[in-house]
C-alpha cells in the first residue's frame, strides 16, 4: 500500500522523554499515526515488522545507536529516515555518505520544523510511489539488472544490497554507458529532494558502490573516474 492510500505511519526513536513526547504530539496533530520507542534495541525489528513510512531516529540512544540502526535498516528497506543529532560533525555520514539517511535535524530543534521536514519527505515519497506505480522502471545489461519497482539490483546473478541513493546513482550511470557525468549531475539524480550536499557525497557513494560491485564481479572496475570531470559506467 502506498503513502497515497493511507495515513502515513511514523516511528519516533528518541530516548529523551520530553523530546519524544513533543515529537509524538506534534506529528500526531499533523495527522500521522505515530509510534515511539525510547531505546534502539527494538527499533530494527519494529521497522521490519510495521513498515512505517518515516522514521525519526536519534543518533545517540541507549542500547543500539542510531548509526547502527540506520545501517541495518538499509539492508532491507528504503524507508525515509530523519536523523536527529547534537553532533554536527556527523552530518555528512548521516546524510548517506555511508548510511543512507534522508534528512537530519540538529538539537535543539523546533517540533514545528520536524513536522515541516516530515511533510516534505512524505510528499516526496508519495510522488515517487505514484510515479513508479504507473509502470516499471528498469535498466539492464547482460551482467547488471536494475528494477526500481522491486527495489532490486543484481550483478552477474548476485543480489546487491544498495541504499536508495546508491541505486539512483548506479541507474543514472548504467542507463548511458560510456557517458561521463559530472559530480553535480550525479548529485541532481542522487538526491531527488534538491538537498544541498557537497561533492564529497558523490565520491563516498561511488566508493561504496565500487566495493559492492566488486564483491559480485571481482577484478572488474565498472565505474571509472575521469580526472577533473566525474564518473562513467563502462561495462566490459
Amino acid at each position: 500500500m502506498s503513502v497515497s492510500e493511507h495515513k502515513a505511519r511514523v516511528l519516533v526513536v528518541e530516548d529523551e522523554p520530553r523530546l519524544n513526547q513533543l515529537a509524538v504530539d506534534y506529528l500526531s496533530s499533523a495527522g500521522y499515526f505515530v509510534d515511539s520507542l525510547k531505546t534502539g534495541d527494538e527499533a530494527v525489528e519494529q521497522i521490519r515488522r510495521d513498515s512505517p513510512d518515516l522514521v525519526v531516529l536519534d543518533l545517540m540512544l541507549p542500547g543500539k545507536d542510531g548509526l547502527d540502526i540506520c545501517r541495518e535498516v538499509r539492508q532491507f528497506s528504503d524507508v525515509a529516515i530523519i536523523m536527529v543529532t547534537a553532533r554536527v560533525e556527523e552530518i555528512d555520514r548521516l546524510l548517506g555518505l555511508e548510511l543512507g539517511a534522508d534528512d537530519y535535524l540538529c538539537k535543539p530543534f523546533s517540533p514545528r520544523e520536524l513536522v515541516s521536514r516530515a511533510k516534505a519527505i512524505l510528499r516526496r515519497v508519495k510522488r515517487h510511489s505514484e510515479e513508479t506505480d504507473t509502470g516499471s522502471t528498469q535498466a539492464s545489461s547482460d551482467a547488471l539488472q536494475i528494477d526500481e519497482n522491486r527495489y532490486s539490483v543484481s550483478l552477474m546473478g548476485r543480489e546487491l544490497a544498495l541504499t536508495p541513493v546508491e541505486m539512483r546513482l548506479l541507474k543514472t550511470l548504467a542507463d548511458q554507458p560510456g557517458r561521463v557525468f559530472s559530480r553535480d549531475q550525479l548529485l541532481d539524480h542522487a538526491y531527488i529532494d534538491n538537498r544541498v550536499v557537497t561533492d564529497r557525497a558523490v565520491d563516498s557513494h561511488i566508493r561504496n558502490l565500487r566495493r559492492k560491485l566488486e564483491q559480485a564481479y571481482p577484478d572488474q572496475t565498472l565505474i571509472r573516474s575521469v580526472y577533473g570531470v566525474g564518473y562513467k559506467y563502462e561495462p566490459k
